[in-house]
């Protein structure tokens, strides 16, 4: 029985201290509104000072904070574009209603990015650029990857409506491997394909709530990688950002008609987030976009001769040997008079005086006809987004994530030829751990090429399944000679030649065509057809502790590390993996301290990582910066960053035919012994005629480095209303990654490298010796000023210096470009109306690449929208347009005319 009695007085002790408790909890509740448009201001901060006891307003402003601290206390409202602001609570039953002035300053905002711990954009120790969610939902821009095209010092390369990649500092182009993107913390780069997919698998637009990029070498703090730059895109919390958002854009393209008919474009986007108490929130997130992309068509006529190539004159009908740059399939190409015309004269001996009448030493190269972008490749792009997480709060410091990130879709893409990728489906799935000082996260990229194809391979091998090259060139040679003893010209002859050994070509878009062509593209490449099969996947595991709390007094200091595994899977289309799955194994770990001299004056900051992949030796990267405060808002800035990348995926273990007796294979030892390599000479190929193949000496496969040292300037003006941002810097890289071709003889013997059909050509990655030099500068100023009126100029100019002859550097980049902003997000009545456009201009360059060379044209475009607000509806209309003039550029050979988008939108809560 004393039990019992014991067990009810425990109970009832346990009741009493619980209603205690709850009795001693204070509820506070209130409202927050824009002070000066008296819209309902979301996602503030509201937090009681001096503690870590906060919460966030909903959509409509308003909060409910509990708390077990007993008034009076004081509250903090914080968030960016506002002036913070405090109130003070006398009681819980207090009516809380803030009027929240905008902010008049600019730079006050905070960055994470450049330091790995929060900062003031002014204070950061390298050159950063921040877009916060205001800019994303106002700027004149279809998608939020247009935006970062307009950020001082970036190059945007286009290879499809919903492909982009941005870069900085040079050496750019699609999928650049020496730029990071970085999404809530994981990489976005395909393991397997090798290029960031961030436009096609990532964040929605209402998902986004700010954009963080570092130009230049970033190593040091995020691993290999990172060399010209590192762009992170983080997501909005849940707790923060929830109720119901959606977007719909609807527009139009090719509205000229020029290069396709007017087509339809749609973006549709929604994103649902709930708080559900005080400790769990979670959000789900969609998007599906539907247009006619973009169409390569550049038609002029190119030279092949592997990375020497160039643009010729000539055309189809002008040149035998035609090969238009968007044009496929017209890659194979031989000599007619000895392999056709000269055999011929050997069966036909009565033929032979007149065939060596026409020069048995002359060279008379045929291609085969081929198809054109166009009619190959589907222009339908779609792209389908799904999004979502869930958040808990296990203490008030500590929070436990679970969040996923799955596409798929169609999209164009140029690498070493030109891909048409269907159906490719890419999923990030992550685990973290925050606390106010460490996180623990571990997350897993799964990739699935679907069945994307080689556009330039599938076109050449449909070629040969309606009619195989020795057929259609003994047609043709006969047609060719029969035309001329017939007294016609040779350009005559040539046209009837080719009209006959394309008798039976399939018409683009007939049922034929279409059959053969869906037969060769859905075949591997290891079997002979188009298909490339990539079901790579990536795991990382990484971590972070910030120790300044413990040695806040010597220094801040910071700790991280992680580990990587790769696992290549492509069933022998894309890799050497057809005896099994390769497995990459990375690891690294860093440090940085930080401490400030003289006050606020001085902060020194220094940094430094080691990494290891297993295929390479060690490397350390070490980064120095200094803040000087001059003034009050008055910073300069000095840095010496390294960084480095290990090879790439497919620099270590690519093994794909791209042509006739040409294999991209990786530099990897195992390459060496598997092709013979060590018993079978190889030669170097002759880029140029009159040169003889050398024999070719292997070098040790290093990683790549760059050491860079910058110089910066920020600061406010006139009353905080002019921000001024100034940098130069100097590079100097070094075992530069590039890729040589080389030779060896199928027979073993070095005499037979000069016939065709008795030699294999590989294109290798290699290091060069000689260091590479880079240099450039940038400036932008931001002026906000007569009511609400903000204008905004930038000027950039990256250059290359001290190329060693004969080098092919890909630096494509224009010396000079340049963006000019006018904007308004708020005027006339109520100052429901906004506007903003954007002039942007570069000046031309040659662009050099594994697909083509050649000149890319300078660019003029401007950029557009005008919007309305309906304050009531917590509603945005938008019209807007990309490229408002139509003015159709390209930013890299081979890559699609790009024009005007023109779009109408509604946005419901997108603030």
């Amino acid at each position: 029985m004393r039990k019992s009695y014991s067990k009810i007085a425990c109970m009832l002790l346990a009741v009493f201290f619980s209603i205690a408790a709850y009795s001693q909890a204070v509820t506070v509740k209130g409202n927050v509104k824009n002070s000066q448009s008296q819209d309902a201001v979301p996602a503030v901060s509201v937090t009681i000072k001096g503690t870590n006891i906060g919460t966030f307003t909903d959509d409509k402003g308003n909060f409910s904070l509990t708390t077990n601290q007993k008034p009076p206390f004081t509250l903090v409202f914080t968030s960016i574009g506002f002036e913070t602001q405090e109130l003070n609570v006398a009681n819980a039953d207090q009516s809380i209603n803030v009027s929240f002035a905008p902010s008049s300053q600019l730079g006050t905002e905070v960055v994470v990015s450049a330091s790995r711990v929060p900062e003031r954009i002014l204070e950061s120790p390298v050159s950063i650029e921040r877009v916060n969610r205001q800019a994303i939902v106002t700027a004149p821009a279809a998608g939020y990857y247009d935006i970062v095209a307009n950020l001082k010092g970036v190059d945007m390369t286009t290879a499809s409506l919903t492909f982009k990649t941005p870069s900085t500092r040079g050496f750019n182009g699609s999928g650049n491997t020496r730029f990071n993107q970085i999404v809530d913390g994981m990489d976005n780069q395909a393991p397997g394909l090798n290029f960031s997919v961030g436009s096609i698998v990532g964040l929605n637009e209402l998902d986004v709530d700010n954009m963080e990029l570092l130009p230049g070498a970033s190593s040091a703090l995020y691993g290999p990688g990172g060399m010209n730059g590192t762009l992170l895109i983080n997501s909005k919390n849940p707790f923060r950002y929830n109720g119901l958002s959606f977007q719909v854009k609807a527009g139009m393209m090719h509205t000229d008609g020029r290069y396709r008919d007017a087509s339809a474009y749609h973006n549709w986007a929604v994103r649902w987030a709930q708080k559900v108490g005080e400790r769990f929130a979670y959000k789900i997130t969609g998007e599906f976009i539907h247009a006619q992309d973009w169409l390569g068509a550049d038609y002029r006529n190119y030279a092949r001769l592997g990375t020497n190539g160039q643009v010729i004159p000539g055309t189809r009908a002008t040149d035998p040997n035609y090969d238009g740059v968007n044009v496929y399939g017209d890659e194979t190409t031989i000599d007619l008079m000895k392999n056709v015309l000269i055999p011929i004269g050997q069966q036909a001996y009565w033929l032979d005086p007149y065939i060596t009448t026409l020069g048995r030493n002359r060279v008379i190269n045929v291609s085969r006809t081929g198809y054109t972008e166009k009619e190959i490749v589907d222009p339908n792009t779609v792209n389908f987004k799904l999004g979502g997480a869930m958040h808990y709060k296990l203490t008030e410091k500590l929070e436990a994530v679970f969040a996923a990130n799955w596409g798929t879709g169609n999209t164009v893409y140029t690498g070493s030829e030109r891909y048409s990728l269907r159906d490719l489906k890419m999923g990030q799935y992550k685990l973290e751990l925050n606390h106010k000082n460490w996180y623990i996260r571990g997350y897993t990229t799964q990739e699935n090429a679907g069945q994307s194809y080689n556009a330039t391979v599938t076109t050449r091998l449909f070629n040969e399944a309606w009619k195989p090259s020795a057929t259609w060139y003994s047609q043709y040679g006969q047609a060719f000679l029969a035309n001329l003893l017939n007294g016609r010209t040779e350009a005559e002859a040539h046209a009837a030649a080719r009209a006959i050994a394309d008798q039976g070509r399939p018409a683009a878009g007939s049922e034929q065509f279409r059959k053969l062509f869906d037969a060769v593209r859905s075949k591997p490449i290891s079997e002979g057809g188009g298909l490339f099969v990539d079901k790579t996947d990536l795991y990382n595991i990484e971590g972070q502790y910030n120790l300044s709390y413990l040695t806040g007094n010597v220094a801040d200091i910071l700790v991280g590390g992680n580990y990587k595994i790769y696992n290549l899977n492509s069933e022998g289309t894309l890799f050497a993996d057809s005896t099994g799955p390769i497995s990459i194994t990375e690891y690294g770990a860093y440090i940085q301290a930080t401490r400030k001299f003289f006050g606020d004056v001085l902060k020194l900051s220094v940094s430094g990582r080691y990494d290891k992949n297993e295929n390479f030796k060690g490397r350390f990267t070490p980064r120095a910066t200094a803040v000087i405060q001059a003034a009050k808002n008055h910073n300069f800035r000095l840095s010496y960053q390294t960084a480095y990348r290990f090879p790439s995926t497919q620099q270590q273990w690519i093994n794909l035919a791209i042509g006739s007796n040409v294999r991209l294979i990786g530099g990897v030892d195992a390459f060496r012994t598997f092709y013979n390599f060590d018993k079978n000479p190889v030669f170097t190929v002759p880029t140029s005629a009159g040169q003889v193949p050398t024999p070719y000496e292997f070098t040790e496969f290093k990683p790549e480095a760059v050491q860079t040292f910058e110089i910066g300037y920020k600061s406010l003006l006139a009353g905080g209303k002019v921000l001024l941002d100034a940098y130069g810097y100097w590079g100097t890289y070094q075992d530069f990654l590039a890729r040589t071709l080389i030779m060896q003889a199928t027979t073993g013997n070095p005499a037979d490298l000069a016939d065709p059909t008795k030699r294999s050509i590989y294109s290798i990655p290699v290091n060069l010796e000689d260091k590479v030099k880079t240099y450039g500068f940038g400036l932008s100023v931001d002026y906000r000023f007569y009511k609400n009126f903000v204008a905004s100029f930038n000027v950039s100019s990256d250059k290359l210096s001290e190329v060693p002859e004969g080098y092919v550097s890909f630096f494509n980049t224009p010396e000079y470009r340049t963006n000019l902003t006018i904007a308004n997000s708020g005027f006339g009545k109520d100052k429901r109306l906004g506007f903003a456009a954007t002039y942007k201009w570069q000046k031309e360059f040659f662009y050099e690449s594994d697909f083509a060379n050649g000149t890319v044209p300078e660019i003029h475009t401007v950029d557009a929208q005008v919007s309305y607000k309906l304050p009531k509806m917590r509603s945005l209309i938008k019209i807007g347009a990309n490229n408002l003039l139509n003015q159709y550029y390209y930013n890299a050979m081979g890559n699609p005319m790009v024009g005007g988008l023109y779009y109408v939108g509604f946005g419901y809560n997108v603030f």
